[in-house]
């Protein structure tokens, strides 16, 4: 698929910024693309002045790739600008795609990502997601495939979207022939049924949805007392999912309890209760493919039960035994409302290093009698299945391409603690240090890299001695980009 990139290079550093050059090595890698580059960082005092400039790039964009190094919590002040200058412009940026690439330390990679997000919504784009490096990935060959992977399911994302578009002008235009609804229901007895299709593998389900005539008393606003909403969302979902998959309701669990803290797994990971949930975990539900958690919200989380799912699993320590396995959501509730709950959901998956492949969410009506239930929530359910699909389609994506990215703030600090904490008590929590040092987790300590260290007293040397900062002037970014351009040469 050909597809006209435009890079908003938000680095002051210009053609040099660190940031750019893994915009450059997907131009590379990606000749089916075209790319073009406006350094806005650099420039904002001349588009302030010349925005005009800049629709006819805004105009032949199919994506746009805000591209820049997180400054202070946030993108730099330059492209904080020109965000404004694009919002005043008045330009129509519907039907357009939007993605970012940033390098950082992670220090709140998130919420630099978050305002581009919300910027994005606010300009009428569709936005695509993000890739959170840090300075040094496009050094590594890890980072190199990670910056690739992205770039490759931001143009399956982008082709998904495009047909859904279509699929809707069909219906529009009546040239579909059956309703969407029948379509839909059409098509998930196709794959039902389609047993060819099946791939190897599972999909685990992870619920506490209220189980035959049980009633819940765990009601709240907003959330159905038997989860009809969650209900339909599982069924569109599992349907459409060519791998195998199973539910797991916690209710059904026999806990004997709650986590005690008492540390008795610390050292052979084998929890003081004979329930038989430490067994149950590793041997039935952490040897799937990916994880789905499907939920009501109750009292501003994902309710009692699924904290008790996620205490008990401390049998594990502090080991992030899933690694590499995508996780998703499935919600019923209004979960647009709940800020908190939703940064739980991404920082979890993070530490945890599973891809979050995404979140389903919807709210019941609340209507009690059927002969009110009218259009509007029939179209709303099925917005909550097609969703619940296009979910399936993702994950199937996922999974099947091994997809991964390179942690961000929630991930990258998280592990942090958690790898000093092991370190220092590495006597006591046995288990957690042989996997740490077995998956590298130290690696990292800073006092390691000796020849880094020595190199920065080398580079604060010369940045002290006021001959060579003369003779340096401002060519310390280009010093800087040596090694990307190295990078760009290779094959």
């Amino acid at each position: 698929m050909f597809t006209n990139v435009l890079i908003l290079n938000g680095s002051p550093s210009g053609d040099h910024s660190i940031t750019l050059y893994t915009a450059k090595y997907l131009a590379k890698h990606f000749p089916m693309c075209d790319f073009e580059t406006i350094h806005v960082g650099q420039r904002i005092r001349t588009l302030e002045k010349d925005f005009d400039s800049c629709l006819a790039a805004f105009q032949k964009a199919d994506l746009i790739l805000f591209c820049y190094p997180v400054y202070t919590f946030l993108v730099p002040a330059q492209l904080h600008r020109f965000v404004e200058l694009m919002k005043e412009s008045g330009f129509d940026f519907s039907g357009k795609y939007a993605v970012q690439i940033t390098t950082s330390k992670h220090f709140y990679d998130v919420t630099a990502h978050a305002f581009i997000e919300e910027n994005c919504s606010d300009l009428g784009l569709t936005y695509l997601g993000g890739l959170s490096a840090d300075m040094d990935d496009l050094l590594k060959e890890k980072g190199r495939k990670e910056a690739k992977d992205f770039f490759r399911f931001v143009l399956w994302q982008m082709k998904k979207e495009q047909e859904k578009a279509e699929e809707r002008d069909d219906a529009l235009t009546g040239e579909a022939g059956d309703s969407p609804a029948e379509e839909a229901k059409d098509s998930l007895a196709e794959k039902a049924g389609d047993k060819l299709r099946q791939k190897s593998g599972k999909v685990v389900i992870i619920t506490d949805l209220p189980t035959g005539a049980e009633e819940s008393s765990e009601t709240a606003a907003e959330v159905s007392a038997d989860g009809s909403l969650l209900r339909d969302m599982v069924a569109s979902f599992r349907a459409a999912l060519p791998y195998a998959s199973e539910v797991v309701n916690l209710r059904e669990f026999p806990f004997a309890g709650g986590c005690l803290g008492c540390f008795h797994c610390a050292s052979d990971g084998q929890c003081v209760y004979k329930d038989g949930f430490d067994a149950y975990l590793r041997e039935h539900i952490q040897t799937a493919d990916a994880t789905v958690y499907a939920y009501q919200i109750k009292d501003h989380s994902m309710g009692y039960r699924f904290k008790l799912f996620d205490d008990r699993q401390f049998c594990n320590g502090h080991r992030t035994v899933t690694m590499g396995k995508p996780v998703a959501y499935l919600v019923e509730g209004d979960l647009d409302a709940e800020p908190n709950l939703q940064m739980l959901m991404e920082a979890r998956a993070q530490v945890g290093g599973n891809y979050l492949a995404g979140i389903v969410s919807g709210i019941p009506s609340g209507k009690d009698d059927a002969d009110l239930v009218g259009k509007e929530e029939i179209e709303g359910k099925e917005v909550c299945r097609k969703a619940a699909r296009d979910l399936a389609e993702t994950l199937d994506y996922v999974i099947e391409n091994h997809y991964e990215q390179p942690k961000n703030f929630f991930g990258v600090g998280g592990l942090k603690i958690f790898r000093d904490l092991i370190y220092q008590m590495q006597g006591l929590m046995r288990a957690d240090h042989r996997f740490y040092k077995e998956h590298g987790f130290y690696d990292d300590f800073p006092q390691k890299h000796k020849g880094t260290i020595a190199g920065m007293y080398a580079v604060g040397a010369m940045m002290n001695n006021k001959k060579l900062q003369k003779k340096i002037g401002g060519k310390m970014t280009e010093g800087m980009a040596m090694p990307y351009e190295k990078v760009l040469r290779e094959k």
